[in-house]
Parts: structure tokens; C-alpha cells; sequence
């Protein structure tokens, strides 16, 4: 499913330079500011304690089994367990059997630090996956800095971003927000309004879309947060109805989306009227929204319904295995992904450890077969190509594909591509998200 071929050492990426102000949008969202871009003089002298002298090789699984955000990251966690019994399956990772640790992050930022600390230091894990919102990866990221580990993050974020010690096999900014803009320009919408979670992601993601929309001709009528703890919309959909805007762009994460739903409807809203698109409603998230969401849109890399050459065996896979939910979706298939990849990662490597295993990202390229199709490491920003896609939900709360990006699109997590987006306004809001 993976595979690796050596190619010529590339440039070494060039992070933007973090400045002191932070951005006044995300003040008081949860971020960790001051989080280094490079691990710290004593990671570098950290000495690890895998051991890969025998048989097996641990790998840490933490995901929130617990608290709001357990309705997304649960089928995460079960679908690592798969791929993990899959590679054992197949004669394991460099001849050793993968001995996995859960771990529940608790949907508690301070937990994901703690829990990765002990995966590390105690459990001796060579690697660790999992995490869903932004903030639960910025808790790891300096914790994974400091002793050199490796993290594997597996759902779309804000981008903005890029860190010797973490993989992102979800979709950056490029691969998943634009996208959503350039479908709904071509749709002649001309307002949006833009609802989210109170915490990191939301606030950057708004703040580039806001920046976006402008460059699109699209008009932000109002913005909106409720805490990813919290349910009651009532208040701020009212206000969507008074802006009466063309489209509500989604940024609510986890079960929050609940409520979110219920309030839009006792409004009176409706995807005829006033369509949303989501960028963290999937597949499993639609039945559990308390209502039917016929009708609305989301943005992602992956739908159960796509055609490609390994999707339904992965279908057929997941559905027989023990725990499953039955149903495919992005972060969960980018979480099947991550393992894939950690695998190829190692056998390029020949070596379990971080810096060979860093160095083969940079040597080689690193390809893995997934069910969206042929994804490709970029070795620079530890990111991969995605395609684009958009959904809309149907009756069977599957998605019928209504837009796809022409060819997989490779990762750009600050934007650098981009005209619209200002280094200045980059590196206030690189600084202001940690």
C-alpha cells in the first residue's frame, strides 16, 4: 500500500518568522503562543527510550474516548486499531508486530500533554496518533518538540503550521477551505455567514476565509462562536437570520454541532433557504445530528462515495471489523492513512528512529496508496496531496459528490502561494495560534 523511491535532497523549509503582536481574532481561544518551531537544545539531548531490540514496537493511540468531542474521535481510534491489525496482518512494520497503547485525551487540552508525555517517557512508544481538534495538537506539539517524538495528525485543520516532530495526513487550508470558497463563488454566492467552535481552529480559519472571501467578492455578514463545550445556538442563529445570508460556512467541531442544527431549524432555516457547508460534518456525524440534513454541504478530501480503486474494499474492510460504525469518512480514513505512511516512513528509513526516519521523509518520495487515491508526502512540510471535494448530503446521509478538484493538491499550510494573504497577516496570526 506504501512505497518509497530516493529521489534528490530538496531545499530545507524555510518556516515564516513568528512576530511578537498576536492577532486580536484569536485572542482567548485556546492557543499555546510561544510554542517553538524546532525542538529545544534539551530534546536535542533527550535520549530516547524505544526499544526495537525485540519482536514488537509500540505506538501510542490517543484519542478522545470521552467528552464532546468522543462522537468524532471514537471511529479514529477504532480504525487505527484496524489498520494496526492489518500491518500485523502482513508481517508487521520492519518485521515487528505493532503493540499499540490507547490512550483517551478526554476532550481536555492539558490531558492530550499529559497523556503524550507518558507515551513517551513511560510507555516508550516510537510514535504517537491521533488528536482531532487544533487545540489538542497544539497540547502535544511542544510535549513531542522536547523529546524528540513523533506525532500523527490525522484531520483537517487551520494550517499554519509545520513541525519536525508531526505528520499531517489531514487537509491544510489549500486542500480544503479554498476549495469550499472558489465552489461557492462559482455559485454566485455573494454573503456568507460564518459560525464556529470558540477555540483555534474556527478563529484562524474564519480569519483566512474572511481575507479570501474579500479577494472572491464575497461579503461575511456576520460571525459567530459558542464554546466547543456548549450547544445552546438560539442567539447567534438568530442572527444568521437577520443577516439572511447566502450560505452559513460551518466551522463547529464535535458535538456542539448538535445543538448548532437543532436551533437552525427551530428558526426556520433550511438547506433550500439558507444552506450550510461544514468542514467537520462527515459521514458518521450527519445521522447524529438529531435531524435531517438532507440537503447541506460539506468540504472534504474523502467521501465514503468516491470512486476509486481501493475504496470499496476499504468499505467492505471497515464495515465487517469489530466496533466499527459502519460508515467511512474523511478524518478516519486520514487516520488509516497515518499509519500507512508512519510504516513507509520507517521502512525508507530502515530505522525506527526519529532523525533517519525525518531524513528518509526528505531523501525519498513517500507515497501511500489510500482509499482517496495515491497520496504523496511532502517531505519539506510533512504534509501530503489531497484531493478536493465537495458534498452534498443526501437522504442516506452519504454525500453525493458535487465538485472535485481536477488533481490532487499539494499542501501549502502558510499560504505562501497565495497573493491575497499578506506575510504580515501570516506571521500575526502564525504567532497568535502558537
Amino acid at each position: 500500500m506504501s512505497t518509497f523511491r530516493t529521489r534528490r535532497l530538496r531545499k530545507t523549509l524555510i518556516i515564516p518568522a513568528l512576530i511578537a503582536s498576536a492577532a486580536l481574532a484569536l485572542a482567548g481561544c485556546g492557543a499555546r503562543a510561544g510554542d517553538a518551531a524546532e525542538p529545544s537544545a534539551s530534546a536535542a539531548a533527550s535520549e530516547s527510550c524505544i526499544d526495537s531490540s525485540g519482536d514488537t514496537i509500540k505506538l501510542g493511540f490517543l484519542n478522545s474516548l470521552t467528552g464532546g468531542m468522543a462522537i468524532s474521535e471514537q471511529t479514529v481510534s477504532n480504525v487505527l486499531h484496524m489498520a494496526a491489525d492489518e500491518i500485523n496482518a502482513d508481517g508487521g512494520i520492519l518485521g515487528k508486530q505493532i503493540e499499540y497503547i490507547q490512550e483517551d485525551g478526554a476532550t481536555d487540552w492539558p490531558t492530550f500533554a499529559e497523556k503524550t508525555e507518558k507515551l513517551l517517557t513511560q510507555d516508550c512508544v516510537a510514535a504517537i496518533f491521533g488528536g482531532w481538534t487544533s487545540s489538542s495538537r497544539k497540547a502535544v506539539k511542544p510535549v513531542v518538540e522536547e523529546h524528540n517524538g513523533l506525532f500523527f495528525y490525522p484531520v483537517q485543520y487551520e494550517g499554519l503550521e509545520s513541525s519536525p516532530n508531526i505528520y499531517y495526513t489531514g487537509a491544510t487550508t489549500n486542500q480544503q477551505i479554498i476549495p469550499a470558497l472558489d465552489y461557492l463563488a462559482a455559485q454566485g454566492v455573494k454573503t456568507l455567514f460564518l459560525a464556529g467552535s470558540d477555540y483555534v481552529f474556527p478563529r484562524t480559519a474564519n480569519a483566512i476565509i474572511k481575507l479570501y472571501a474579500a479577494e472572491l467578492g464575497i461579503e461575511i455578514v456576520g460571525e459567530e462562536y459558542v464554546p466547543l463545550d456548549k450547544d445552546d445556538w438560539t442567539t447567534q442563529v438568530a442572527k444568521i437570520v437577520a443577516a439572511n445570508p447566502d450560505y452559513v460556512f460551518n466551522t463547529i467541531n464535535g458535538s456542539s454541532n448538535v445543538g448548532f442544527v437543532k436551533a437552525y431549524y427551530d428558526a426556520g432555516l433550511t438547506p433550500e433557504t439558507t444552506p450550510i457547508i461544514s468542514v467537520s460534518i462527515a459521514e458518521e456525524e450527519a445521522p447524529a445530528m438529531g435531524h435531517e440534513v438532507t440537503g447541506n454541504y460539506a468540504s472534504w478530501n474523502y467521501f465514503q462515495s468516491m470512486d476509486t480503486p481501493n475504496n470499496p474494499a476499504f468499505i467492505e474492510r471497515w464495515k465487517a471489523y469489530p466496533g466499527s460504525s459502519g460508515v467511512t469518512s474523511d478524518p478516519m480514513e486520514a487516520a488509516y492513512i497515518s499509519l500507512y505512511l508512519y510504516k513507509a516512513l520507517v521502512e525508507a528509513a530502515g530505522s525506527f528512529d526519529v532523525d533517519a526516519i525525518n531524513a528518509a521523509a526528505l531523501e525519498n518520495e513517500i507515497t501511500v496508496d489510500a482509499p482517496e487515491g495515491v497520496v504523496t508526502l511532502d517531505g519539506e512540510n510533512h504534509h501530503i496531496s489531497k484531493p478536493g471535494n465537495i458534498g452534498r448530503i443526501n437522504a442516506d446521509n452519504q454525500f453525493d459528490i458535487v465538485w472535485s478538484s481536477d488533481s490532487f493538491i499539494d499542501p501549502d499550510p502558510y499560504l505562501e502561494g497565495y497573493d491575497w494573504f499578506p506575510a504580515d497577516v501570516r506571521d500575526a496570526l502564525v504567532a497568535a495560534a502558537g
